[in-house]
């Protein structure tokens, strides 16, 4: 009974938790393009200057000190405005002082990152127990709160940028230091490492140094190599990357049937890998033993 109820309280602050760093993660993602925006401005390249225009309060402000702005009007948001969900459930999803639409990006974010805390919080309850799921919580909830903001970015602007990709790669090496150290035989372990960081980051490699960039980003080469590391296991990093494309087909396929994208047209693939990722991670161990059970029942 207490355990149930360690359990319970346990969820009600991972959800909390999510809810509102999906909305910090969000906040970071405009923060991010108006820097990039800046800075292909500085460079002479192409750049949208109507985006530009809407996050420019947001270029060269400290994370510190900037104040959250309405990208329509500018206004000034007041805290009763930054209630994840709540706030824009409350105003029906449009802005208290112009009523122009804010759009779904913020509360998908913030669901987002709930499901995520969620999922994590009962992946590492039942795999560390408690209190060391609260303890290994910490770090994944970083990774959770940089995949956020890497996916949505990608899946907005087809880039996966270095200042998000850096740190994750980082916070990702240093768990799979610690999970390689707990097992018995280390070498055993850093063997089956190794060996996902090689299926997830070098296979995009070897694509990239062939087509020369054509085929896939150096961004998705960075991101395969944080995911083989957090995965640790050949087995599941096969699992994702056969997933991440299985999503991919699924998502350009009626687009291709429709004809409204072609061979040619660009498809961000992060969100695809992270998400491959994190089913692998959450119910991989599951989904490879099930399929095994049926190929040795359908061979027997």
């Amino acid at each position: 009974l207490l355990y149930s109820r360690i359990m319970l309280v346990g969820y009600v602050v991972a959800i909390f938790l999510g809810l509102v760093f999906g909305s910090f993660a969000g906040a970071q993602v405009w923060r991010l393009r108006a820097r990039q925006l800046i800075e292909d401005k500085a460079a002479g390249e192409e750049y949208d200057k109507r985006e530009l225009k809407g996050l420019r309060h947001l270029v060269g402000a400290k994370l510190s000190s900037d104040r959250s702005r309405c990208l329509r009007c500018q206004h000034e948001l007041a805290w009763y405005d930054l209630i994840p969900l709540f706030s824009w459930i409350s105003t029906k999803g449009r802005c208290r002082y112009c009523n122009k639409a804010i759009g779904s990006f913020e509360p998908l974010m913030e669901l987002g990152g709930a499901l995520l805390f969620t999922l994590l919080f009962q992946y590492l309850a039942s795999n560390y127990g408690m209190p060391m799921a609260g303890f290994v919580m910490v770090p994944w909830m970083v990774v959770a709160v940089l995949m956020l903001i890497l996916l949505a970015y990608d899946a907005k602007w087809f880039l996966l940028p270095d200042r998000i990709m850096f740190p994750l790669i980082a916070v990702s090496a240093a768990i799979a230091l610690w999970q390689v150290s707990g097992y018995s035989d280390p070498w055993v372990a850093v063997v089956s490492t190794v060996g996902a960081v090689a299926i997830l980051g070098g296979l995009y490699l070897l694509l990239w140094i062939i087509s020369r960039g054509a085929w896939i980003g150096f961004g998705d080469v960075k991101l395969g190599v944080a995911l083989g590391l957090l995965l640790g296991d050949a087995k599941l990093a096969l699992l994702a990357l056969f997933l991440a494309n299985l999503i991919g087909l699924l998502f350009a396929l009626p687009q291709l049937i429709s004809r409204r994208a072609s061979g040619k047209t660009q498809i961000p693939f992060g969100p695809m890998l992270i998400l491959g990722f994190f089913i692998a991670l959450f119910w991989g161990d599951g989904i490879i033993h099930g399929y095994l059970n049926l190929t040795n029942g359908i061979i027997a």
